[in-house]
Order: structure tokens, then C-alpha cells, then sequence
């Protein structure tokens, strides 16, 4: 079976983007961009919230190159957006299906609460935070406030000289 990987970036204080939605504050860190494009290798569908789709429009950036987007949203039109997939409903079932599907791995891209229904639901295998060296002090949290709790293994670690933490889990529970 496919594994889903939630991959973000959060502030110390827990928090994946600024009040705004900006995400200015995640620093630059050379040794991690550079393993990021061979990392990105080990997927080939990535799966993208409405919020966090809006983002990439914004920025022109609504395709992750080599890798098939699934965006889920009740709002966009399929036919707005023919480059990505659009998912309006029944997104456990899809991604039920898409990790018995043979491929690659699964990245779970961006936004807090589509890896809050997704966790909620079973379907997420691992999650890989960046903690950036930073406190925000308000914001979008990784996850929302009525999220259940779920119990974490880590699987690998590694400290950067920026300050930057990098922390691997597997979700046991």
C-alpha cells in the first residue's frame, strides 16, 4: 500500500503560515533544498488543499513538476483548472483508492485541515515537519484546535546549522 506524507514547514511556536496565509518567514537552507529535489523523487501524486491551491494560483505555481495534483475543494471548477485534478467530494474514498493504487508515495501538500480530515480518517502514514526558528505568535496552526489526538513515532531526525529541525514520524495511532 501507497503511504501519505504530510510534509510542512512550521515555526517553532506550531504554525505553517503567518495570520495572513504568508510564509515569508521560512528561511532559506541549502542543504535541505538541494535534498528536497531527491526526496520529491520518491512521489508521483501529490495532494493539495483548496486554501493552499489558492496560494499556488496566486504565484502562478499550480503544477508540481513530475508529479500528478489532486486538489480537493467544493468550489473550484474542473474546468478552470484542467492541468490538476479537482476532488469535490468524497475525499476519503479517493484517497483510499489512490494509495491501493500501484505508484510511488503520496505527498500531502500544505494546508492544516486537509491533513486534519485526512489524519482523522486514517489516511495519513507519516509526517515530516521543518520546525524553522522562528515564533510567530499567531497564524495557521499545523493543525486546527478540535483536532483528536494521535500518537507519533520518530523515525529520523536531523538538526541543521540554520536551526532548522527536521523531524520524521510515522503515525501509530
Amino acid at each position: 500500500m501507497r503511504k501519505v506524507h504530510y510534509c510542512s514547514a512550521m515555526s517553532l511556536d506550531g504554525y505553517i503560515a503567518g495570520p495572513n496565509g504568508e510564509y515569508d518567514w521560512i528561511v532559506a537552507e541549502p542543504e535541505i533544498d538541494s535534498a528536497m529535489e531527491e526526496d520529491f523523487k520518491r512521489f508521483d501524486t501529490a495532494l493539495v488543499g483548496r486554501k493552499t491551491f489558492d496560494t499556488m494560483v496566486r504565484e502562478h505555481r499550480t503544477e508540481i513538476p513530475g508529479l500528478e495534483v489532486i486538489v480537493f475543494s467544493r468550489t473550484l471548477r474542473q474546468s478552470e483548472f484542467p492541468q490538476v485534478q479537482i476532488i469535490s467530494e468524497n475525499a476519503r474514498e479517493t484517497v483510499a483508492a489512490l494509495r491501493q493504487k500501484a505508484g510511488k508515495e503520496i505527498l500531502l501538500f500544505g494546508g492544516g485541515e486537509l491533513f486534519q480530515s485526512l489524519l482523522s480518517d486514517g489516511l495519513v502514514d507519516v509526517v515530516e515537519v521543518a520546525i524553522i526558528p522562528v515564533l510567530l505568535g499567531g497564524g495557521i496552526p499545523l493543525l486546527p484546535a478540535s483536532s483528536a489526538q494521535h500518537r507519533l513515532e520518530l523515525t529520523a531526525h536531523k538538526v541543521y546549522k540554520s536551526g532548522i529541525v527536521a523531524l520524521d514520524y510515522s503515525v501509530v495511532g
